[in-house]
């Protein structure tokens, strides 16, 4: 297998196992009555310690020697804080006040804010087939919310502000770290930025302060998110931008929705509409427009 196949498998099975924990999530957040903030700071922490625990196992070097360099300890807090921390947090409120497959498809307006990113830093004028990809996915957003119906909002108002601010942070997380994954490895810096991630969201949120319901399918479902949602799908797709680059990573990360639509709609019964349908096509129909792009320097 080649480095670059090597990079776009792991990138889709990344975005898989998000997809599964976003709807595990939102059992545990709607049915278990868990708190947004208690699930991603423990979420954080027993990841972060996990990853840099198997970093120092498999590679057996210093797991600290990052924070030597000036450059790259400021990094990895405004990874950690702004990328990491923002967008677990975002996006479980988006789930928490919407749904799954909502919340995750509005998430994905991420490619869109990455080309725009890239525009403006590159100064260069937009592809018309990027102010296209601009369009839709304005269009898709505005059906998946309203229904074409602009008297009320088919989703929260307050989850698609989340989901917006999901995307934003998801485009940062995407872009931000590569540099740094590229000089030392991918388990350290996403271990580091989990665990930073998760001590500063513990000054507000106390991982001991525990407000829901435990059992056997909470405990299971719980230790999906941490192992298989968390560890195994971050260290996948932060760890295919070694091999791809970050709009490649963002356009196989469209598993993630697809993989979320259809298990709220197959376990938790989440009614989607024609208007859901359409919006999230449009939404996801940006995604593999901006692959025909994904070459060019």
């Amino acid at each position: 297998m080649t480095e670059r196949n090597k990079g776009l498998l792991m990138a889709a099975v990344g975005a898989a196992m998000w997809g599964g924990s976003g709807v595990a999530g939102q059992y545990l957040l709607q049915d278990c009555g868990f708190t947004t903030e208690w699930l991603v700071v423990t979420r954080l922490l027993i990841a972060g310690v996990l990853l840099l625990l198997l970093d120092l196992f498999f590679y057996r070097e210093s797991i600290i020697s990052v924070w030597r360099d000036r450059r790259d300890a400021k990094e990895l807090i405004a990874f950690a804080v702004v990328g990491m921390l923002a967008v677990q947090y975002t996006y479980f409120a988006s789930i928490k006040h919407g749904n799954a497959a909502a919340g995750t498809v509005l998430q994905y307006l991420m490619p869109v804010i990455i080309v725009g990113y890239t525009t403006l830093s590159t100064r260069k004028s937009p592809k018309p087939v990027e102010l296209l990809c601009v369009g839709m996915a304005v269009l898709g957003t505005f059906l998946l919310v309203t229904h074409c119906d602009l008297g009320k909002f088919s989703i929260p108002a307050v989850a698609v502000v989340w989901g917006l601010l999901s995307a934003l942070s998801a485009a940062f997380y995407t872009v931000q770290p590569r540099r740094m994954i590229q000089k030392w490895r991918a388990t350290l810096i996403i271990g580091w930025g989990m665990l930073v991630g998760g001590i500063v969201l513990s000054a507000i949120c106390p991982p001991w302060n525990f407000t829901g319901r435990w059992d056997g399918l909470a405990v299971m479902i719980y230790a999906y998110i941490i192992l298989c949602g968390t560890v195994m799908a971050f260290g996948c797709y932060l760890g295919s931008l070694k091999y791809i680059r970050p709009t490649e990573a963002s356009i196989l990360g469209s598993i993630e929705p697809l993989t979320a639509i259809l298990l709220s709609v197959l376990m938790l019964h989440i009614p989607f509409g024609f208007m859901d349908v359409l919006g999230s096509a449009l939404i996801l129909s940006t995604v593999f427009l901006l692959a025909g792009t994904k070459e060019e320097k």
